[in-house]
């Protein structure tokens, strides 16, 4: 049995859950959520949701219930599988592995190499790309200011690396700057010297097709949540030998094929890959989210990559307006995704992101977006003496409006300063006396 998903009617981008949320400021008024949040955590499609609702009445337990709804839930889960492979145009004997999110798969990955394998990545990767490889045999690359510096400087570290397995990691879309690094180059010089590249794709999946095949890329991980599927799945795809020869990710039921008792020690014979790699019971609902992302994706790229595009334009033609501001960079010749770091001087990154959400119901994020080394290196050079940034993303949840919201609230709060009195609570800006009410599901 297939689910259905009805394909879109219209050339508009999909509809997300929540455009017409409305949020308390503290001045006591309501407005419409401006989501510019969407690097962090995108909102889930309105057709996801549909689709969600509609296995609902047949979830059940997977792989071995003789129950017609197990049945069910088996196929809806298996055939997500050819769903996902169909949306990063991976090859058809390529592994598929459910996991919780990008930094599940890549961990995973990470148990999966052959020992003592060179692997090589960037120093200016998300932590979930950049931490699981830690040990002699790694060698992390300085950021380049240029996609042929990275091309050249990767060559120049495999030509180095030692004999034996070799492994590149490799982001897509950053998730600091937005920018496109090129993946597909950067495949032709692993290939040359005989490595694997592994692709995160967190950031690239929500915002242009993959084809894994056109890329030469061995492994693409990514997450549900950043393509609009919130449900707590994410999937780790790409070639199987490595992770049928590695010990099982997690150890119980579902990755064993038959467990016997010889006395003083137990049996196990595991199971194949994907199986091998996925124990306990599987997450049906988030993975069928998932896949019924992919697929609404599929159908909107057009659309989707011209809305972003025409929303980023505005975003940092704004920007540049605001008196202090400066883009974070790192390649200087990349294009972008809806992703655009900032720091403005004289002004503390958590402050503005408080003061955007309390006075104006704009949610922006700060920090250092879980890639310290290189969001350190860049406030720097753009002449700020804190670690943290403010990130405005834009997504299908974005409108002209929201981005219009922001760059005017910026400039008023540069300019004029906060309407209300802010103080710091264990390290975050809080707005004092605030009488905002949460929703009723948390009183």
């Amino acid at each position: 049995m297939t689910l259905a998903i009805t394909p879109g009617t219209t050339t508009s981008v999909p509809a997300v859950v929540g455009a017409d949320l409305r949020v308390p400021l503290v001045t006591g008024e309501r407005v419409t959520y401006a989501n510019l949040d969407h690097a962090a955590s995108a909102p889930c499609l309105q057709e996801v949701r549909d689709a969600v609702d509609e296995l609902l009445p047949w979830y059940a337990s997977v792989h071995r219930g003789a129950g017609f709804a197990s049945q069910v839930s088996t196929r809806v889960y298996e055939q997500a599988r050819d769903r996902v492979r169909r949306f990063v145009g991976a090859h058809s004997s390529d592994a598929v592995v459910f996991t919780r999110n990008t930094t599940d798969s890549l961990n995973l990955l990470a148990r999966s190499v052959p020992k003592n394998t060179a692997v090589v990545l960037f120093d200016s990767e998300h932590h979930a790309a950049l931490l699981p490889w830690r040990g002699p045999n790694v060698q992390r690359v300085p950021a380049p200011s240029s996609s042929g510096a990275a091309i050249v400087a990767l060559d120049r570290a495999l030509a180095a690396a030692p004999v034996g397995p070799r492994l590149v990691i490799v982001t897509g879309a950053s998730n600091v700057t937005g920018e496109l690094w090129p993946v597909a180059e950067l495949a032709k010089v692993a290939r040359r010297h005989g490595a694997r590249i592994a692709l995160d794709a967190a950031q690239l999946a929500p915002h242009r097709p993959i084809n894994a095949r056109e890329l030469g890329v061995d492994y693409i991980a990514f997450s549900g949540h950043k393509i609009y599927a919130p449900f707590g799945a994410g999937v780790l795809v790409g070639r199987a030998d490595w992770l049928q020869q590695a010990q099982p990710y997690l150890v119980g039921g579902g990755a064993t094929s038959k467990v016997t008792d010889h006395g003083d020690r137990l049996g196990v014979a595991w199971s194949a890959v994907p199986e091998r790699h996925e124990a306990g019971s599987p997450n049906v609902v988030g993975v069928h989210a998932l896949a019924a992302a992919c697929e609404i994706l599929s159908r909107h790229w057009e659309q989707t990559v011209a809305h972003e595009q025409e929303l980023l334009t505005r975003l940092r033609n704004g920007l540049r307006t605001i008196p202090g501001f400066r883009e974070l960079a790192i390649l200087a010749d990349a294009d972008k995704v809806g992703v655009v770091s900032f720091t403005i001087s004289g002004f503390d990154a958590g402050f503005l992101a408080a003061a955007l959400s309390a006075e104006y119901g704009i949610g922006v994020r700060d920090g250092a977006f879980c890639a310290h080394v290189i969001v350190g290196r860049l406030v720097k050079q753009a002449g700020s003496h804190e670690e943290r940034a403010v990130r405005a993303s834009v997504g299908l949840g974005t409108t002209a409006e929201h981005v219009d919201r922001l760059i005017a609230a910026l400039r008023t709060l540069v300019t004029e300063g906060p309407k209300w009195t802010y103080t710091q609570r264990d390290g975050r800006w809080v707005p004092q006396d605030d009488n905002r009410t949460l929703p009723p599901f948390l009183a």
